[in-house]
Order: C-alpha cells, then sequence, then structure tokens
C-alpha cells in the first residue's frame, strides 16, 4: 500500500470516529457556519496579486517534522501582511501535525483561507465551513469524478470555493463546472517525490476558463514568473518557508525578490 491509500484508510476511521463525536447538527449550530466566504480567485485574478498561497505545515509524511513548534497564529498573521494572496492550513494530524484548532487560529486574518487536508466525503466540507475555511481541497487521486462533483457541488452550495487538485492528464476528466481553481501538484502523492516540471505539462491541458495553481517544489522566487508565462495565477507553498527558523522572514524575503 502507497502512502496515499494508507492516509485515505485512516481518514475513513477518523472521519466515522469525527461524526459520532461532532455531528453534522453541532457543525452547522457554530459561529463559522454561516459566515460569508471571501474569494480566493478575486485574490488571485487582482492586478497586485503576489499570487502566493502561503502554507502553515509542521510535519510531511516524507520529512516527519519541518516546524514542530511553530505557531500559527504569528505564522499566519505575518505572511497576510507581507502580501500573501490566501492561506493554506493543514488540519491532518497523523501525517501532517495539523488540527482543525490551527485554521480556527488563523481565522483571525481576513484573508481567504484553504483547508488543506484528504476530504473524501460530505461531512468534512460541512465540517470546512463551520471551522471558517472559504476554500475546500479536492485530490482527484483519491476520488472518481462523481464523488469530485457531488463534493464540489454541496461545496459551493455552503459558498465554499473548491481547489481541485490533479497529478496526471488521466484525471484531467474529474474537472466540472463546479471546480472554479485547479490545482496541479509537482508531488507524486504515492511515493512523494517531486517534479517541478510537472505543472507546465499537465497546465497546457487544463480547460480555459478555470485558474490555474501550481503546488509544491517552488524554492525561488524566480520560478514563478517561468509559471506566470504558462498561465498560472497561484503558487501555493510551504516547506521553503515552514522549514526556516523564522518562515515569517521567509516569506517577506521571498516576496521582496517577486518585485
Amino acid at each position: 500500500m502507497n502512502i496515499l491509500d494508507t492516509i485515505i484508510a485512516r481518514k475513513k476511521m477518523e472521519v466515522a470516529e469525527r461524526k459520532k463525536n461532532f455531528p453534522e447538527t453541532w457543525l452547522k449550530e457554530q459561529l463559522y457556519f454561516n459566515r460569508a466566504c471571501l474569494s480566493l480567485s478575486e485574490r488571485l485574478l487582482a492586478p497586485d496579486s503576489t499570487g502566493i498561497i502561503a502554507e502553515f505545515k509542521r510535519k510531511s509524511p516524507s520529512r516527519g517534522f519541518i516546524n514542530e513548534h511553530a505557531d500559527v497564529a504569528t505564522i499566519t498573521k505575518a505572511y497576510t501582511k507581507e502580501g500573501a494572496a490566501g492561506l493554506s492550513v493543514l488540519t491532518d494530524s497523523f501525517f501532517f501535525g495539523g488540527a482543525t484548532v490551527d485554521l480556527l487560529a488563523a481565522r483571525v486574518n481576513n484573508i481567504p483561507i484553504l483547508r488543506k487536508d484528504f476530504i473524501i466525503d460530505a461531512y468534512q466540507v460541512t465540517e470546512t465551513k463551520a471551522i471558517g475555511a472559504d476554500i475546500i481541497l479536492l485530490i482527484a487521486a483519491c476520488l472518481a469524478p462523481a464523488e469530485i462533483q457531488s463534493l464540489a457541488k454541496y461545496a459551493v452550495s455552503l459558498g465554499l470555493e473548491v481547489l481541485l487538485e490533479l497529478h496526471e492528464t488521466a484525471e484531467l476528466g474529474h474537472i466540472c463546472d463546479e471546480i472554479t481553481l485547479v490545482g496541479i501538484n509537482n508531488r507524486n502523492l504515492k511515493d512523494f517525490t517531486v517534479n517541478i516540471n510537472a505543472s507546465i505539462v499537465l497546465g497546457k491541458l487544463v480547460p480555459p476558463g478555470k485558474i490555474k495553481i501550481v503546488e509544491s517544489g517552488i524554492n525561488d522566487p524566480d520560478v514563478i514568473g517561468r509559471f506566470r508565462d504558462e498561465g498560472f495565477k497561484g503558487f501555493l507553498i510551504g516547506e521553503t518557508f515552514m522549514k526556516e527558523s523564522d518562515p515569517a522572514a521567509a516569506f517577506g524575503n521571498f516576496v521582496k525578490k517577486l518585485q
């Protein structure tokens, strides 16, 4: 069983447990459930946008802990101040060291927030809205096209935007009308190797009208210019900043080099 299969098997157990402890009726009573979402699409298309979706991540399955004791509120506040177009917050605990409380802590920022997790059930879509996220991630490698469409349709009905993550040409059929944002991940989720050219090749095949985002492996500001030339509007970057002792300063320096 590869890494992705292992993650999904555990996620199914976690979701079943959360359904028992925090039923959907309870989620819909939470403070943020009726909050109006912020649009990442609008932020990415703004003429002065950095396009960077700055990610808060403590750990990864391939590297272990990256920045175990990082403070989510401090770092996401600095990301926002320094010009991030949006934030991405990991909420998977076992493999990525995250939690839903991390996203709640980041919600003090008036900026679109992506919930980064492995969504496999409509319950998690409800939960995403309840914890104050604005965008939900759906990963083509873990879901059938019909499942993507069903989950995306429900997410949109709640006011959430949907980021569909692709890894290979065979997954292009997962794109549906409800999808606004298409992310192409340079990291292979089966073995976690990174190929920076994957987004360029696959990006050319994404249908017009979708906002393209490149994910993983970006550690040089000059590379962003190359992706912009290929029509990408968003750049999801995490480890490049989080591996540093001061992620906020690393992000600020990266942004300055873009100008």
